[in-house]
């Protein structure tokens, strides 16, 4: 069970946002139909808001700006293209994906000021893990120590958020070697795991609750009876 307790009063005007949990490594394009389809629904009021936690087989994506020539080894693992905005990255077991579905309409259609909220929230779960990250000027993401250990790509549609952002809690950090990663050519990847912290999938499921409660004042609830897609 997710730690729902928030450390400081969510927004009395902001309804709750459901957290789902799906076990198991998730089909990309399963996982980008199933995600579609909650955000229509989110956008004609016929769902509330979702977090989203699930892992992936291992796979590259396609950002909107992704330059073929970053793409070293196209034949390693599958490629996806996908609207999100950013350019290549890599996702497989090991990395928490949070595709994050929200209306921002609620939440004053700031695509910029929604970016930076994902950062803060990432920043936040770090540190309740013991990690201490930062921003970089310049790069979309979180590092430690100059090497980046979250990735950020949104898309908006209807006002409505999809894709989200990745932690790499404790992956096969040289299947990153297939890419440049997020086009930041000589930046290195880490993960939790090879800073010696918490690798406990539960423990950051919790970190990342309870500090996205404090950032979007909005409090979290587990979806019941809804494990296996939003």
């Amino acid at each position: 069970m997710l730690n729902t307790a928030p450390k400081s009063p969510p927004q009395a005007d902001l309804a709750p946002v459901e957290w789902v949990m799906t076990p198991g490594p998730v089909p990309y394009e399963a996982a980008l139909a199933a995600m579609d389809a909650r955000v229509a629904a989110i956008a004609e009021a016929r769902a509330p808001e979702c977090v989203w936690l699930l892992e992936h087989p291992a796979l590259y994506t396609a950002g909107t700006s992704a330059d073929p020539a970053e793409l070293i080894d196209p034949k390693r693992f599958p490629v996806f293209r996908t609207g999100r905005g950013g350019r290549y990255t890599y996702h497989g077991p090991g990395q928490r994906i949070a595709y994050v579905m929200l209306d921002l309409s609620a939440r004053g259609r700031d695509v910029r000021a929604y970016v930076r909220s994902l950062e803060t929230w990432l920043i936040a779960a770090l540190a309740r893990l013991g990690v201490a990250a930062e921003r970089r000027p310049g790069a979309v993401g979180i590092f430690v120590g100059g090497a980046k250990i979250a990735a950020i790509g949104v898309r908006v549609r209807r006002w409505v958020s999809l894709h989200g952002v990745s932690l790499n809690v404790d992956p096969d950090l040289e299947h990153f070697s297939g890419i440049v990663p997020c086009g930041l050519a000589g930046t290195k990847v880490t993960s939790l795991a090879a800073l010696g912290a918490e690798t406990g999938m539960a423990a950051v499921d919790a970190a990342l609750c309870t500090a996205f409660e404090e950032v979007f004042a909005a409090r979290a609830v587990s979806a019941t009876g809804r494990s296996r897609a939003p």
